[in-house]
């Protein structure tokens, strides 16, 4: 078993589970070890009264929860019905970039990151995100289709 950990930049979208499946094939392969980062992506509001702050706060722990259950633990379970250790991360903000400091903060080796569209050219190639990771990442980045 290798002490490689391979980062799932997972979105959970029954439109493409081919990035887990994928993921979990080249672990199972490798001996390496996943950590599925789920982003919600939540950008912050300056001007919101204490009262909006506190609403939108017990909404983040609604979403929090809900993705956990309906994103993070079923694939977590497909990881472990393979035989591949994994763990996951859901984390607010922006997703580019938290996904590239949790690579940091588990030393990985790899990304691996499901192929999306959006209007422009390139992201309808790759995905906004996708594309991003591609340029930044400081490992190799999978794109799966």
């Amino acid at each position: 078993m290798s002490s490689d950990t391979f980062i799932v930049a997972f979105e959970g979208a029954p439109d493409n589970p081919g990035v887990l499946e994928y993921a979990i094939h080249r672990a199972k392969t490798e001996g390496a070890s996943l950590l599925l980062v789920h982003i919600l992506e939540w950008s912050p509001y300056r001007f919101l009264t204490p009262e909006e702050l506190a609403e939108r706060h017990g909404r983040r722990k609604q979403e929090l929860a809900r993705a956990d259950q309906v994103v993070m633990q079923p694939a977590l379970a497909r990881a472990e019905a393979a035989g591949v250790p994994a763990k996951g991360v859901i984390r607010y903000g922006q997703v580019v970039e938290l996904i590239l400091e949790e690579t940091k903060k588990a030393q990985a080796t790899a990304i691996f990151v499901g192929r999306s569209g959006s209007q422009s050219m390139a992201a309808r190639v790759f995905g906004s995100v996708t594309l991003g990771l591609a340029q930044l990442a400081p490992v190799p980045t999978v794109i799966v289709p």
